[in-house]
């Protein structure tokens, strides 16, 4: 008498459940500690672009090698005196994968990862705590952005009382 609709129902709870404990256990989104939010008036923007370089791995290639073995089979038949056993090899094939350095490549190494930040004036209503840099994630940044000069703006730091 469990329908199909108390099923769904059931089991849309227990996703839900499942994704509600899996954010909670990665706080956000907003790194391991839940920085709170910070508000203030705006003062510079600072974008940091993602700098590489070319460097080189070893390249690692998959390589297999195939053979074969003899398997030995066997039945017995008949009782007593006339017990007969009947014995027969087959070939089976087997394959040996490792992986193997097999010269180099070249790759885009990050020095410097892109980020974007934000310098407040009157830090949480503080007027001492002047030009303080937090780090913010693009969609606060263009946030801010658009916002006048020495408007009030408030947004979640990246990370929680680190400068730029």
């Amino acid at each position: 008498m469990f329908g199909t609709m108390s099923g769904r129902r059931l089991r849309a709870a227990g996703v839900a459940a499942v994704l509600l404990g899996a954010l909670a256990a990665c706080g956000g989104g907003h790194g391991g500690d839940d920085p709170d939010p910070v508000h203030g008036l705006k003062d510079t923007l600072r974008h940091v672009t993602r700098k590489t370089t070319r460097a080189t791995r070893p390249h690692l290639v998959k390589r297999c090698t195939t053979g074969t073995h003899q398997v030995r089979h066997s039945s017995r038949s008949g009782s007593g005196s006339h017990r007969r056993t009947r014995t027969w090899y087959t070939a089976e094939h087997y394959q040996d994968c490792h992986t193997v350095r097999s010269g180099t490549e070249t790759y885009r190494r990050e020095v410097r990862p892109e980020r974007w930040c934000v310098r407040l004036d009157d830090v949480n209503g503080n007027r001492k705590r002047d030009d303080v840099w937090y780090r913010v994630d693009r969609l606060d940044y263009d946030r801010v952005l658009d916002a006048d000069d020495h408007a009030r703006v408030q947004f979640v730091p990246v990370f929680p009382d680190t400068g730029c």
